[in-house]
């Protein structure tokens, strides 16, 4: 089959962007996190992202390059056939443009012109740093993944945006329906220790949070428009929103109806994916990219990491022992 890589980026020291920024950010309904610096600067690291890609996952089709007003680094490639550079405007409704909010962004992911009916989606600070097939994504057509429940703390504002998903959710799936349908696949043995609270509540009547690991998340692009048809008019009206609020539908609303509709194959999608926050401990990460621990890693950046500069640095240098040559995507002088 075909599958397409899909990433998005944004230059935060690009002058028309930093306009339209400083216009928008101090609506009274933006929350701190989604103005925050760190939601939006650029480690220099993206340039490892595409050299990753070639020689880890040569297979993939197209890579769909989502930028801000069709943005692209110097050093990238333009000739190079698998790049498909996609300005917001090709995409999302003009109506909704600028956007500052990532879950904005992706609900409309769909639309990219020529995109593939499999996909798999990237921010900019998930890396493959090992080999990995195609099967690690998709198998018999379906994505792969781990279909578990968590807990979630309430007072936190990730939470109170996933409850809004899992409404929809209850609205349109019967909990104990789906889990008989597709009981093998929520009780697959792969998933271990993390199942724990699927048989806990397996009797329990509605649906509550999904494990999601803040990974590069394989979709069929027919689940967003199943989603949307069910959903388009909260979809639409908190298109609106420039920058995260707590009334956003965020992916996992997409994928957790892809899991509900049984069209996934399981596979603990932990065993092999890590996120690293900078925040904490860095050199944990610094050493499961020099050690290629995993086959996908994320970097989550906060603006209160300590000595940030040499932080960057060692990353930037792990990057660089395992990465060390220019890809295809690179410009070569």
């Amino acid at each position: 089959m075909d599958i397409d890589f899909v990433i998005t980026w944004v230059n935060m020291d690009d002058p028309e962007w930093k306009k339209e920024f400083n216009k928008y950010r101090h609506n009274k309904d933006n929350t701190k996190n989604g103005v925050s610096e760190a939601r939006f600067r650029d480690y220099g690291f993206l340039k490892y992202w595409f050299r990753g890609v070639e020689k880890f996952a040569p297979w993939v089709r197209k890579i769909h390059f989502v930028t801000f007003n069709g943005q692209i680094p110097e050093w990238l490639d333009m000739n190079n056939p698998r790049i498909h550079v996609v300005s917001h405007h090709d995409f999302i409704p003009s109506q909704f443009l600028p956007t500052f909010n990532s879950v904005v962004i992706e609900r409309y992911l769909h639309k990219i012109p020529g995109l593939s009916e499999h996909f798999v989606y990237f921010n900019d600070d998930f890396y493959i740093i090992n080999h990995v097939s195609q099967e690690r994504f998709f198998k018999n057509g379906l994505p792969r993944d781990i279909a578990v429940f968590t807990y979630n703390p309430s007072w936190s504002q990730w939470y109170v945006r996933i409850k809004n998903n899992i409404k929809i959710i209850n609205r349109h799936f019967n909990k104990k329906e789906v889990m008989a349908r597709w009981h093998d696949k929520w009780f697959d043995k792969s998933y271990g220790a993390k199942a724990r609270w699927n048989y806990i509540l397996k009797h329990y009547n509605k649906f509550i949070t999904l494990r999601t690991p803040h990974n590069a998340q394989a979709y069929l692009k027919t689940t967003f428009e199943e989603v949307w048809a069910a959903a388009g008019k909260e979809l639409t009206e908190t298109s609106s929103n420039k920058f995260r609020a707590l009334t956003d539908y965020t992916p996992e609303l997409f994928r957790t109806w892809q899991i509900c509709k049984g069209n996934f194959e399981p596979y603990n999608t932990y065993r092999d994916t890590k996120m690293f926050p900078l925040m904490v401990r860095p050199n944990r990460a610094i050493q499961a990219i020099r050690n290629q621990s995993y086959t996908l890693i994320c970097l989550n950046d906060n603006v209160h990491i300590r000595n940030y500069d040499l932080v960057m640095t060692n990353l930037m240098n792990a990057f660089q022992q395992i990465l060390p040559d220019k890809s295809d995507f690179e410009i070569h002088e």
